[in-house]
């Protein structure tokens, strides 16, 4: 079986078997490129998630995954071993729907148990195993229902069930909490944590919602355009974006686009294009080439306001406030740069007087609080 080698933050490098690669992938619809040559990397045991707007090609990568789809270039392992011409009854993946998928002239029992039924497996197993599966979903009491006598989040469970009643080696996640209501989202959120870690199994989730695969995944893949952005761990991803796209697509962010006007040792000055001069920490992976084109992200957490001119040497900028809109826990606010740009800006609300619109006020932020990305 292959093996990913994998450094820890004290640099001790360990060998994790990998459940499922992708080798250069293409697939193409019409002609057009829904997969473009994508590599991945998926450990056994972690959560991985596959996350981009709609049409980036991530449901399609999940499909070719659980051989739904065929690559039209490249290959498809699951535990080292190629899913060419391997129909998807006969891969270790079971898939979980956004639509759930039930049938609905079975109940819950039945449909649970359904997969078993069409393996052959003997009567006395098939109880064991879907007792053990809606323990697992906490279902049990709702065993004779019909899927139409259940709620969403209940058809959710029942649908997990059925995955995980067939003991594979990787469960693929199609979305499956889209349809639900915020609340319940977040109620499912935990439960698809908590599972994952109880099993130990290989999850590979499909989603639009960042928030989503922050807070559940071991390690996120951003695709844009049949592409793979950046491959990382949550805080990697949300902290040191490698792209434009990838900075901006996770979470919020404010971009400015400039050029690199200085080099320092351990910093660089952008200048913008509208004339704003930031200075930026300079890490190892910093564009440092003078002129060089580069855009600088900067959280709307990371910045800070003042009604009085602040003290400092750089990144300090004097506005106007333009919007407040407050969101319970946290405000954002909205301040126009006397150069005519916006800057997002999001503090915790500490039950504090709001100030009023037109406020003249400054932003700031620290050198160590923007990056600087290559165009």
């Amino acid at each position: 079986m292959a093996q990913s080698v994998v450094q820890n933050q004290r640099g001790i490098t360990s060998f994790q078997p990998l459940d499922v690669e992708l080798r250069n992938v293409f697939k193409f619809f019409k002609q057009e490129p829904a997969v473009h040559g994508i590599d991945l990397d998926v450990r056994k045991g972690e959560f991985f998630s596959i996350l981009g707007p709609s049409g980036c090609g991530k449901t399609t990568t999940l499909r070719l995954i659980a051989g739904f789809e065929s690559a039209d270039a490249g290959k498809v392992l699951i535990q080292g071993q190629s899913m060419t011409n391997v129909p998807p009854y006969r891969r270790p993946v079971n898939t979980v729907f956004q639509s759930y998928a039930l049938f609905n002239h079975l109940n819950v029992w039945d449909n649970i148990a359904f997969g078993l039924h069409l393996k052959k497996i003997r009567k006395s197993e098939i109880e064991s195993r879907v007792t053990e599966a809606l323990k697992l979903v906490k279902m049990e009491s709702l065993r004779s229902r019909f899927p139409n006598q259940l709620s969403g989040g209940q058809q959710q469970r029942v649908a997990l069930a059925r995955a995980l009643v067939n003991h594979p080696t990787v469960v693929l996640l199609d979305e499956p909490l889209g349809a639900l209501d915020l609340k319940l989202r977040k109620e499912m959120q935990v439960e698809l944590s908590n599972l994952h870690k109880k099993l130990g199994l290989t999850f590979i989730l499909v989603t639009h919602d960042q928030e989503e695969a922050l807070s559940l995944s071991d390690r996120i893949a951003v695709m844009n355009q049949g592409k793979i952005e950046q491959i990382g761990t949550p805080s990697e991803i949300y902290e040191r974006p490698q792209t434009a796209f990838v900075a901006d697509f996770i979470g919020d962010t404010n971009l400015f686009s400039g050029e690199i006007a200085a080099v320092e040792a351990d910093c660089i000055q952008v200048v913008t294009k509208t004339g704003l001069k930031i200075i930026v920490t300079r890490y190892e992976d910093t564009p440092i080439e003078l002129s060089q084109s580069v855009v600088v992200s900067v959280r709307p957490e990371k910045i800070q306001l003042s009604l009085y001119p602040p003290n400092l040497p750089s990144n300090s900028f004097e506005g106007r406030l333009v919007n407040v809109m407050y969101l319970g826990t946290h405000v954002t606010y909205v301040v126009e740069l006397t150069n005519g740009i916006n800057i997002s800006v999001l503090q915790p609300n500490t039950f504090g007087n709001l100030p009023d619109r037109d406020t003249p006020i400054y932003v700031l932020w620290a050198e160590s609080d923007c990056l600087a990305i290559s165009q």
